[in-house]
């Protein structure tokens, strides 16, 4: 990848233009038995779609705090690239009482009712399907989203030295996080074509890292996989084979 990257946006962007078709996000639920594959440039038509979403419709500036209150999901992953293209803080797992805006999966709605400020709810259904009946006080993503643009600009370049992401209790720039992942990937040996296997939640840097940001700034992918205690060894090494998974963490 670039070595002049200092954001995980500038990241998704080289990844766009050294290879747009190779698969960068593949996403198992074990409980449902969705199963979705994003090429790189699919994923970064949700990342722009949604960064509109952020920018325009729910009026976000640069230093906003966003809470975000989802699991380890392709959304997830959308949304924290959004959040970068924006210059908005995501604050994994959140206060949403202290944020500017709060985004929410179906099973934190009410904890998301403490945020003031614009509300947006996903379903996190298969093939990122609406609500049947839209949670009052919340925008529904499924339903917002796909209007939104396919490309989009920022209206403030992103300070990639500014805070961007806190996870942990730990807050990290967008240049920190940047380096961390190239360290990351580094220690896990991944190089272009690598492709990660992860379990992982989202909650901590290492999920994080392992689901995402290391893989981005290695010209990786990653199979991100939900609810994987529920799958067997047998279905499991499998899966590895089928995937062609090379790091299983």
């Amino acid at each position: 990848m670039n070595s002049t990257d200092r954001t995980p946006a500038d990241l998704l962007r080289s990844a766009l233009a050294a290879d747009p078709g190779r698969p960068l996000v593949t996403f198992y639920d074990d409980a449902t038995g969705e199963r979705v594959e994003l090429s790189v440039a699919t994923f970064a038509n949700w990342v722009a779609k949604t960064s509109n979403l952020l920018q325009g419709d729910l009026g976000a500036e640069p230093g906003d705090r966003l809470a975000l209150l989802l699991p380890a999901h392709w959304q997830s992953a959308v949304w924290l690239l959004a959040c970068a293209s924006v210059g908005v803080v995501a604050e994994v797992g959140g206060d949403p009482a202290d944020a500017d805006l709060v985004v929410s999966g179906p099973d934190s709605l009410e904890e998301a009712r403490a945020c003031s400020g614009e509300r947006v709810a996903l379903a996190l259904r298969p093939l990122g399907g609406r609500f049947p009946q839209p949670p009052a006080g919340f925008a529904d993503y499924a339903v917002e989203v796909p209007g939104q643009g396919d490309r989009f600009a920022p209206f403030a370049p992103v300070d990639a030295d500014g805070p961007g992401l806190v996870v942990g209790g730990e807050e990290l720039s967008y240049a920190e996080l940047t380096s961390r992942a190239r360290e990351d990937a580094v220690k896990l040996g991944l190089g272009t074509g690598s492709r990660v296997l992860t379990g992982l939640g989202y909650d901590t840097w290492e999920g994080l890292s392992a689901g995402l940001y290391a893989a981005l700034a290695s010209g990786g992918s990653v199979v991100l996989c939900r609810n994987l205690d529920r799958l067997s060894p047998e279905a499991l090494a499998q899966r590895v084979e089928s995937e062609r998974v090379t790091h299983s963490l």
